[in-house]
Formats: structure tokens, sequence, C-alpha cells
């Protein structure tokens, strides 16, 4: 009698810990747009660096958007990576800096967009080029049954003090310093689930 309801407690403790998980599930689909902060557009203006949209991202009215093509997200903890196709074109002075293939991770002790760096068409390397500051969460979010839209708005961006260092360096310039205003970001993407 007592191993019946030591197993019966058990089933259902494991069965209550399955209904109320928040799972871990893979999103794609949907874009991140950033409207660009006036202090960075003013930035590349004063050094002559004209900005533009590569591959399927777009560049309209101030507002940069790339794809999401790609990633996994936690609903218990907001932790997980999202990567982006496309990116951005600087170019300036004779020199012509991919910013691409954007990777949102979340999963360090400080959110961070990472992307690959490509200067005159050589392959520099994947970086961390800007730092993110997520809005307050009420976690856990609620996980869909199915598929359903993950939104996550008010996302702060600003330079990564590496990326802003190795930018100055490449157009030979001291206009970029860690912690300029990037923009801010909307995240809008899907979510897989099979329960």
């Amino acid at each position: 009698m007592k191993l019946r309801i030591l197993a019966a407690s058990a089933a259902a403790a494991i069965a209550s810990s399955f209904v109320f998980a928040a799972p871990t599930l893979p999103v794609g689909y949907g874009d991140t747009s950033v409207k660009l902060d006036p202090i960075f557009v003013g930035a590349l203006q004063s050094l002559s660096v004209t900005p533009s949209a590569l591959g399927y991202a777009r560049l309209r009215n101030g507002v940069a958007s790339f794809p999401v093509v790609d990633g996994d997200f936690d609903f218990g903890t907001a932790k997980g990576e999202i990567a982006h196709g496309g990116g951005l074109l600087l170019k300036g002075a004779g020199v012509a800096v991919e910013l691409r293939d954007f990777n949102i991770d979340t999963s360090g002790a400080a959110p961070v967009l990472t992307g690959k760096v490509i200067v005159n068409d050589n392959f520099v390397a994947r970086i961390p080029l800007f730092d993110l500051r997520l809005p307050a969460l009420t976690l856990p979010l609620a996980a869909p049954r199915g598929w359903g839209q993950l939104t996550v708005p008010g996302v702060k961006v600003t330079f990564n003090a590496g990326a802003a260092a190795a930018l100055n360096s490449v157009f030979n310039v001291t206009a970029f310093a860690g912690g300029i205003p990037i923009g801010d970001a909307t995240v809008k993407t899907y979510a897989f689930g099979g329960h």
C-alpha cells in the first residue's frame, strides 16, 4: 500500500513538473528591428561613413531590421541564442566594413550581440559588437503549445568597448567608444513547441 502511495506521489510530482516547466524551444522567422539612435547616426555622419543593409536586412527611415534564421530560447530563464541573416555595411575613407550574421546571446552574465567582421573583403573574426540590456521580464514566460510569437520590445543596444576600439583602428579615428547608444531594439520571432 505504501509502495503504491509513493509511486502515485512520484508520478504526480513528475507530471506537475512537466505541466509547469518552461521549456527551451527552437525559434525562427520574424526579425529584430533597431531604431537607430541619433548619437550613433551622427557619429557615422561626422566620419562620412555611410551605413547600408546587407543581404536580406533592411535599413529604412532610421530603422535597421535583420531576419531571424535560427535559435533556441528558454522560456523559464530567458537564456538562449537567436541567429540572424544579413547585416550592415559601413563604408567610408576607402574602407568597407561588413558586420553580419548577428547572434543575440543571453546565456552569459550579460546579454550580448556578436557578429562576423569583414574588412575590405577580408574575414577578421566573430566578436562581441553590441551590449544588450533586456527589459524587465516576469519569468517564467508563457511558452506556446504548437507555435506562437515571441516578442521582446525595449532592448537597449550600446557599443561594446572592444568593437568600438576595433572600428576606431580600422577607420583611423577616435569617434567610437564603448557605451555609445546604438538604438532600441524589438525582437519578434516564432517559437515552435511540440506539446
